[in-house]
């Protein structure tokens, strides 16, 4: 005993010494990267957006309201085409309004023939002839055909000419034309525009011949002469889109470079409405002129219907540009999000790693796949539930309860909503969850439980890293890890709930009542952030235990919902009838026996009473028995028949099957199974192997794997860990009487013993000094690589454990089996003299220490009660 309180004594001044020589690291560390990043705010989201997506503009509104339109009038369709980039000096607009007009061209329909007519007219200006004349000669079409750049220059001499035109002509009709005003008025706008982008006549050549004719006819219509006006009135809009919208050639992303194809096929269909428009606007004036070439060229007098197709136009690419630009702000924002993670990795990572929080996301993985997937038909019918659907949508209620008897499916249940929720807030919110396991000390207690929650908060939304770090660069990580680590935690929690920059999250809390530490008050906190001021909706599940519907009765007043599973058990057999359907179509005997089949889902079906645990361990029992006991597909009705209809008698039945196995198979299972159940946490093949007392040179993984599957179907296995199918399979090898004389034949204590007796023999040939090698002692540990092989693979659990089950053994028979143990000359007291150190160096490497120190001083206080009494 006093080998062991001196070693306590050493433990806590290692410790003070562990924590001195972490706190200078961590400052030299901090002083290290202050040092080295020295940039600003501002330079670093500048470094973060790429170059070609430096700012998103929005869309310029054009003058006038774009109103509601109609089918388009011409039958255009946009060609989608890939984009380009430009390959010579024309601006992307030219390039576009190119592209319009030569499609124009290319149309094999009466388009091709409108142009042809339309250049046959631009021609006669360009002689400077009468256009209006029927010689023959005049008919010779000279505009462009494959130089885009010469045909540009054209456009340009005509557009020139025209204004010249318009204006020695507009002057003598002034003093006797009103109309003329609204020429001169046009003819300005034209003027400026081409002054400061002479590359546009192309675009503007239609509508200034279309004004000269104006002002020389009273024959053009009324709705003819709003039309030109409304095109001019947009023109310089239409011009400016592709350099507002397409600032630079190639987006970044390639989502948004297959959009911008799209708008810019969109962009050229607008384009060639409004050409086509001013080709109709010229040749209908010549055509009633009586030209023989424009005889054949279809009805040109349908002007509001031309006009509402150019509107509607408008409209798509007004919405479908816009869709463009948000898409493009969306990755703007996420690729400066994931820039800003990697500015905050190394300290804010190696933060979470001191503090060993892990990211819930991987449970929520393993869980789905130790269970066979995540069946969208198991939970698909909450989502239609009225109870959820008015939690969702309801500002005011803020909790829902999802409660019911184990095996139920509540954990796929918040499987499938957490995956809905997702969907439903990837763009408007944060979502975050946590699932409890009694099995598993990593996620059993209460601060693992607000450690998960805050990990996929921050992971979403990394401004609220600062809460967590405020703490712990101030006091480092022994402030989350002592007496204290609740109030710490729990105060940075509802600080980041109600930080301005969280904008709404959806919190889920999975299996509650396998919070085995601190539940009480993980639900007094629940309770005290359901208040208004916190934009957080909570879902929580457990079994219907009083404990928990006592204490969220306290939050009556905050609207709760409590959504019963017994409630709802139509809804949740009919999911379990999908379950069912889905797993025995998967039994290989009986696959393609749809006679057979349809017997053992009927059977199923009656004895399942909404239980997806019993199906699932059913299923399981039948597909390991299958190929090892039976070949028969009857043999499967004849097993079915037998089963029991609820999981206590279930189990019971799984444990007499295991008795009834041949040879040392039953006491090898038996023996598994005890281990199994009272650990800490689930164990490796490896580990399992030596708590459990196997020989390593005669019983190596697969072997262990095989006596695993033997264990009925309590156990399953993951990644070579052994987990329990579900809390209720472990609870009832520990607390069901007649189980527990089979199992635990010489009751807790001895399997306690048992355990820590394998792990001091399994440590000493192990431990040693230096045991990975270092180069140096002063190796921080995030330099240190772990060998392959691992020395301490196999002896991980019982490093970090072994006086865990001394304290359990204690507490559940009291210190008398263990008094050789503990004595000055015992095991323990040996092996600390022996081996102090390597485990002390062992336990950093395992960042256990301070989780040792904790179970040290529980031993010890274990002992002064024991000794007293």
């Amino acid at each position: 005993m006093r080998h062991l309180r001196s070693s306590i004594e050493r433990l806590r001044r290692q410790k003070a010494k562990f924590r001195s020589s972490n706190s200078k690291a961590s400052s030299l560390d901090s002083s290290t990267a202050q040092d080295g990043n020295k940039q600003t705010d501002e330079s670093i989201l500048s470094n973060a957006i790429p170059a070609s997506m430096k700012s998103v503009d929005a869309l310029p509104t054009p003058a006038a309201s774009v109103p509601a339109a109609s089918k388009a009038h011409f039958g255009l369709e946009p060609r989608p085409q890939p984009s380009f980039v430009i390959v010579h000096n024309a601006s992307l607009p030219e390039h576009l309004w190119d592209r319009a007009y030569d499609e124009l061209k290319e149309n094999e329909t009466s388009e091709a023939a409108l142009v042809q007519a339309y250049e046959k007219i631009l021609s006669r200006h360009l002689r400077d002839r009468d256009p209006a004349s029927d010689n023959d000669i005049d008919e010779e079409n000279i505009i462009a055909q494959d130089d885009p750049g010469a045909r540009r220059t054209q456009m340009n001499q005509l557009v020139t000419s025209g204004l010249a035109k318009i204006k020695r002509e507009t002057k003598i009709k002034e003093s006797v034309d009103k109309g003329v005003q609204v020429i001169m008025s046009a003819k300005d706008i034209i003027s400026s525009a081409i002054q400061t982008v002479p590359q546009a006549a192309l675009a503007w050549t239609g509508v200034c011949v279309a004004l000269e004719i104006f002002g020389n006819s009273t024959s053009a219509t009324k709705a003819n002469r709003n039309g030109i006006d409304y095109v001019i009135g947009r023109m310089q809009w239409y011009w400016e889109l592709p350099d507002t919208i397409f600032k630079n050639n190639v987006d970044a992303y390639n989502h948004l470079s297959k959009m911008r194809g799209g708008l810019e096929a969109q962009l050229i269909g607008l384009y060639k409405l409004l050409l086509l428009y001013q080709m109709k606007s010229v040749c209908s004036y010549y055509k009633n002129r009586g030209l023989v070439f424009l005889r054949d060229i279809a009805k040109l007098d349908d002007w509001d219907g031309d006009i509402k197709a150019i509107e509607k136009a408008e409209t798509l690419f007004y919405k479908d540009s816009g869709v463009h630009r948000k898409e493009k702000m969306n990755a703007n924002l996420e690729h400066i999000v994931t820039y800003v993670k990697q500015k905050m990795t190394k300290e804010d990572l190696q933060c979470f790693k001191d503090l060993g929080i892990t990211d819930p996301s991987y449970d929520k993985k393993r869980i789905e796949s130790t269970k066979g997937g995540l069946l969208e038909q198991s939970y698909r019918w909450i989502l239609d539930n009225a109870d959820f659907q008015q939690w969702r949508d309801d500002e005011e209620r803020r909790l829902l309860w999802i409660r019911g008897d184990p095996g139920k499916g509540k954990t796929m249940l918040l499987c499938g909503i957490a995956d809905e929720l997702r969907r439903i807030s990837a763009s408007s919110g944060l979502i975050s969850y946590f699932f409890c396991q009694a099995t598993d000390q990593r996620i059993n207690n209460a601060n693992a439980v607000l450690w998960g929650l805050m990990f996929m908060l921050v992971d979403q939304q990394p401004a609220l890293m600062r809460h967590i770090r405020s703490k712990y660069d101030a006091s480092g990580k022994d402030l989350f890890i002592g007496g204290n680590s609740w109030f710490a935690l729990s105060e940075i929690f509802s600080d980041m709930l109600r930080d301005p920059a969280l904008t709404y999250a959806y919190l889920l809390i999975d299996a509650l009542d396998e919070c085995t530490s601190d539940r009480e008050k993980l639900l007094d906190l629940v309770v005290e952030n359901l208040s208004a001021s916190c934009p957080v909706k909570w879902i929580l599940s457990s079994r219907n235990w009083p404990e928990i519907e006592r204490q969220l009765a306290e939050s009556e007043g905050l609207e709760r919902i409590s959504l019963s599973l017994e409630v709802n058990a139509d809804l949740v057999s009919r999911a379990v009838d999908a379950y069912i359907e889905h797993e025995v179509s998967r039994l290989r005997l009986i696959k393609y026996n749809p006679t057979i089949k349809d017997q053992v889902h009927h059977q199923m079906q009656q004895k399942a009473n909404g239980t997806f645990l019993w199906v699932a361990l059913v299923v399981k029992d039948l597909r390991d028995r299958q190929d090892a006991e039976y070949d028969d597909p009857l043999n499967i009705l004849n097993i079915l028949k037998d089963m029991p209809g609820d999981l206590t008698s279930l189990y019971s039945l799984m444990v007499d099957h295991i008795d009834k196995l041949k040879g040392d198979a039953p006491s090898l299972c038996k023996r598994i199974l005890s281990v199994a159940a009272l650990a800490s946490r689930p164990l490796s093949l490896a580990e399992l192997r030596i708590l459990a007392d196997f020989d390593s040179n005669r019983v190596n993984n697969q072997a262990m794997e095989r006596l695993v599957n033997k264990c009925g179907s309590f156990l399953t296995i993951r990644d070579c860990t052994v987990y329990f199918v579900h809390q209720s399979a472990k609870d009832h090898l520990i607390m069901d009487k007649p189980t527990q004389p089979i199992i635990f034949p010489s009751g807790h204590s001895e399997v306690h013993y048992t355990i820590l007796s394998h792990s001091l023999r399994a440590m000493t040939p192990i431990l040693k000094k230096n045991i990975y090698a270092l180069p140096h002692p002063g190796s921080h540990i995030d330099e240190v690589e772990i060998p392959n092989p691992d020395p301490l693979a196999a002896i991980r659990y019982s490093c970090a454990h072994w006086i865990d089950h001394i304290c359990n053994g204690i507490s559940a028979n009291g210190s008398s089996t263990y008094h050789n143990y503990l004595d000055d000359t015992g095991p323990v007291s040996v092996f600390l003299h022996t081996h102090f150190l390597h485990w002390l160096e062992a336990l950093s490497f395992l960042q256990k220490i301070s989780d040792n120190v904790i179970s040290i001083t529980r031993l010890e206080n274990l002992l002064k009660v024991s000794l007293s009494s």
